[in-house]
């Protein structure tokens, strides 16, 4: 079974000569999806991007942290788990290659979860580890992703 998704994607950096030089244009978009406000967005800012917009970068990472969060929630309440908060503070290493070719070399989650007063730390934590293989983003990317969970338990 088979989902499909769509997006428009709308270059906006003309400045009003297009591409007529390297430096005529600028690296900005905005990612239009039907029935969602309109996210603008720059390059990543060590390539001369805006810092204040998204890039494909933070929405990548992004996207693997908030898929993975689903599914731990998921996976969490079968378990008879309460989470009452999570937050994460994922990062990325990438690396650039001749001819300025990049990639993600790995990421790591470091999802900060809240969760009632005796809760078996361990099965918490387990939970990561069985994500991977079915988190849609996470199965789709080709570099390696660890976990770095950290436990708050609520009084």
């Amino acid at each position: 079974m088979g989902h499909s998704y769509s997006s428009r994607v709308v270059w906006t950096g003309n400045r009003g000569e297009g591409t007529a030089g390297y430096r005529a244009y600028d690296r900005t978009w905005d990612i239009a999806v039907p029935g969602k406000p309109v996210m603008h967005c720059s390059n990543d800012p060590l390539l001369g991007g805006d810092p204040a917009k998204m890039n494909p970068e933070d929405l990548l990472l992004s996207a693997l942290s908030a898929c993975h969060m689903l599914w731990y929630l998921h996976y969490a309440s079968d378990a008879g788990i309460v989470v009452t908060g999570y937050e994460d503070s994922p990062d990325a290493v990438g690396e650039v290659g001749k001819g300025g070719a990049g990639r993600f070399v790995s990421a790591t989650l470091r999802p900060r979860i809240t969760v009632r007063a005796g809760t078996d730390i361990e099965a918490a934590t387990e939970i990561h580890h069985r994500i991977h293989e079915v988190c849609f983003i996470a199965r789709s990317v080709n570099f390696p992703i660890s976990y770095d969970p950290a436990f708050v338990l609520e009084d």
